[in-house]
């Protein structure tokens, strides 16, 4: 694995584009009777230490037997057959209750994320490339939360000792690669669009209006509706679209809590914003609308757990969003109508009553269509947090194994070793019946 290897700028890849390059099947080859399994893949263990270490030389001292994982956040085309771009999230992360108090754990501190170029080789996935995040100046961004009054306190493997917070933190997830060869990443903590060299530097991070964020050692742009402010904590965005045009598409994992947390857990209006980097500003926002909790995931019942965890572009205004909860997912189509949407109306406007999220109905949402449940598909993986486009009739999926980390005491053993969860990280290629377009 070469680390910060420079790549060749690629076009976007449109699903027209990418008929050229798909590895699975001609696109006119389209399976009579039903999606199908063409190929599945999974990670070998790599150890984590050495994975870090190898991009920032001492960046971690002790992996406590953790494995690279987690870069199922999201997956995109890489331009040539069988090779994705992929990112991984914050890190190994836990939960620890003390007490009535629930605390985040980081076992691996010093972990920074990164944009991990894989390829399929048969049914192992390898790595062949990582970029480390990092500031301006070259410094790792880590993954550790921003600010003391507005995100988790960070703790040790054990809940047990405060660690620091980092206003250069990120919680990556949703990624694509521009024309320029620059990546564009979504983050969980501001929540914000952030704008990444091909190097790895953070060139730019856009975050709410008003969201104060100060000591960063890299660009912060308050550009974003601040209504964005009220999003639950770990469910800021996403999913991340490049359209032909260049344009982005971000979406808001779970509802914002507007006005409050009840409402917001309880709601099922999400949010899409269209952001132009031409201009350096969103240009417009729209209303998503999940299904009944108990349709994305038959026998449960909380609709708090309902999640986009990735979009994708399949045409100039035509989106595939997933919704899933940790169980299942199904992919919707949605067109992108003209405007500005809801951008700037009242639904941006926190003294509205109610709120678009209160609001128990499909009336200001984009109308939406079925494409896929993947629940259907028994090799598919749990938790999918990326999908990918190979051609008009193939989508790959990858899963988020959270670093084979698990929440609660049990998740270390006496000597704080990982005790494994024994969940890989998979890739699974899918042949669909109709097409995506």
């Amino acid at each position: 694995m070469t680390s910060r290897r420079r790549a060749a700028a690629l076009a976007v890849p449109t699903v027209a584009a990418l008929v050229a390059t798909a590895a699975p099947a001609a696109a006119n080859d389209c399976p009579p009777d039903g999606p199908r399994v063409v190929q599945q893949a999974t990670l070998p263990p790599i150890a984590l230490g050495a994975f870090s270490n190898s991009l920032l030389p001492g960046s971690v001292a002790d992996d406590r037997g953790v494995n690279l994982g987690g870069i199922g956040s999201d997956i995109f085309p890489a331009g040539r057959p069988n090779e994705f771009w992929t990112v991984t999230d914050r890190g190994p992360n836990g939960q620890i209750k003390i007490g009535k108090e629930k605390r985040r754990t980081f076992p691996v501190a010093g972990f920074d994320p990164a944009i991990v170029k894989i390829r399929l080789r048969g049914d192992v996935i390898e790595v062949l490339d990582a970029i480390p995040i990092t500031t301006a100046s070259g410094q790792p961004v880590t993954g550790l939360s921003n600010q003391a009054t507005r995100d988790e306190q960070p703790y040790t493997y054990d809940a047990a000792t405060p660690l620091g917070f980092n206003p250069n933190g990120l919680d990556t997830e949703g990624i694509v690669r521009a024309h320029d060869g620059t990546f564009w990443l979504a983050d969980e903590y501001g929540p914000s669009l952030v704008h990444v060299s091909a190097q790895g530097r953070v060139l730019a991070r856009y975050v709410p209006q008003g969201l104060g964020l100060t000591g960063a050692d890299y660009p912060v742009v308050e550009a974003l509706p601040a209504i964005y402010l009220t999003r639950k904590t770990n469910r800021g965005f996403e999913g991340l679209a490049l359209l032909p045009d260049g344009d982005l598409v971000l979406a808001l994992q779970s509802p914002l809590l507007n006005p409050d947390k009840k409402t917001g857990e309880a709601s099922r209006t999400t949010r899409l914003l269209r952001f132009s980097p031409r201009k350096a500003q969103v240009i417009s926002e729209y209303a998503y609308r999940f299904d009944p909790v108990s349709i994305v995931d038959p026998g449960q019942t909380d609709p708090a757990e309902l999640k986009i965890s990735s979009i994708v572009a399949v045409g100039p205004s035509t989106l595939l969003v997933e919704e899933r909860t940790d169980n299942a997912a199904r992919l919707h189509r949605v067109r992108l109508p003209k405007g500005e949407g809801i951008l700037g109306g009242q639904w941006d406007d926190l003294s509205t009553t109610p709120s678009l999220e209160a609001a128990d109905d499909d009336a200001y949402a984009l109308p939406k269509e079925l494409v896929i449940d993947l629940n259907t598909i028994a090799e598919a993986p749990k938790k999918i947090e990326g999908i990918a486009v190979v051609d008009p009739h193939t989508i790959v999926v990858i899963n988020d194994n959270d670093f084979g980390m698990s929440d609660g005491t049990g998740a270390f053993d006496a000597n704080g070793r990982l005790i494994d969860s024994g969940i890989l990280t998979r890739v699974v290629v899918i042949r669909l019946n109709g097409v995506l377009e």
